[in-house]
């Protein structure tokens, strides 16, 4: 039976931890061979932080921890080996079905975070455009035009901007800042591409972006499912798309067909 990726990882581990605790065979300069006791702790601490950072890292929550070391005693205290027949009917759930429900929890944990950050996302919003001059297009943008800048704006997807801008997550924790990048609009999130379009060269806008033109459902590194993000932007200079002439069609030489 195939074991998930993840389970021989985990396995591999606390394995690990075995070679410490378990019981010490050989002769005294076999014996002294084996790790020093602060090794084994050290080592033993560092393989729970990389547990703690793998529970993190998938949003797993608050996991019960009770259950998550009955499972590593269930797997050192097992006998034979993951090839045997009935090695796995040893366990109060089989391994086998790790991926499944894992696959489960961690789709009911991003519904839930994603169905709380439109809620948290929306009452932002919603006070937001209580703001002096806040307004809100059709897609759902929320902005304030701090300065509204010169005449020359961006006007399709593949104009490019220069820009200054801080990304913030509606607790104020700052998740990106440039100063003076350029981006091709039609390469940025919705809410950006959109919002850039408000203002003129040397403009300043205040996007406030919801998660369906953000990074939506899934989220991005560092940023979770269904997050309204907030952007303080200047908009230094634009780059008007050309496209490229056509060439025209070459006429037949005489004589030729």
């Amino acid at each position: 039976m195939k074991i998930s990726k993840i389970f021989a990882i985990a396995s591999a581990a606390v394995l690990m931890v075995a070679c410490g605790t378990s019981q010490v065979e050989g002769s005294q300069e076999v014996r002294d061979l084996l790790p020093s006791k602060a090794q084994v702790d050290s080592a033993s601490y560092l393989i729970g932080v990389n547990f703690g950072s793998w529970i993190k890292g998938n949003n797993f929550g608050e996991v019960n921890y009770d259950q998550m070391i009955k499972g590593i005693k269930d797997w050192m205290k097992a006998e034979g080996t993951p090839q045997d027949s009935t090695f796995f009917k040893q366990f109060k759930i089989d391994p086998n079905e790790m991926n499944t429900v894992l696959d489960g929890f961690i789709q009911k944990r991003r519904a839930y975070t994603g169905a709380l950050n439109n809620e948290k996302g929306a009452a932002y919003i919603e006070k937001f455009l209580q703001e002096e001059g806040a307004q809100k297009t059709e897609s759902g943008l929320a902005y304030q035009i701090i300065e509204a800048g010169n005449g020359k704006k961006a006007v399709a997807d593949q104009d490019t901007v220069w820009v200054d801008y801080k990304g913030t997550l509606l607790d104020g924790t700052v998740f990106d800042e440039n100063e003076n990048i350029n981006f091709t609009l039609n390469r940025v999130i919705k809410g950006w591409s959109e919002g850039m379009k408000l203002i003129g060269e040397g403009g300043k806008v205040k996007l406030v972006i919801p998660g369906e033109l953000a990074y939506g459902e899934y989220g991005t590194r560092g940023i979770e499912p269904n997050s309204t993000l907030v952007f303080d932007v200047t908009l230094n200079k634009v780059g008007t798309f050309v496209a490229p002439a056509e060439e025209p069609a070459k006429s037949a030489k005489p004589g030729k067909k």
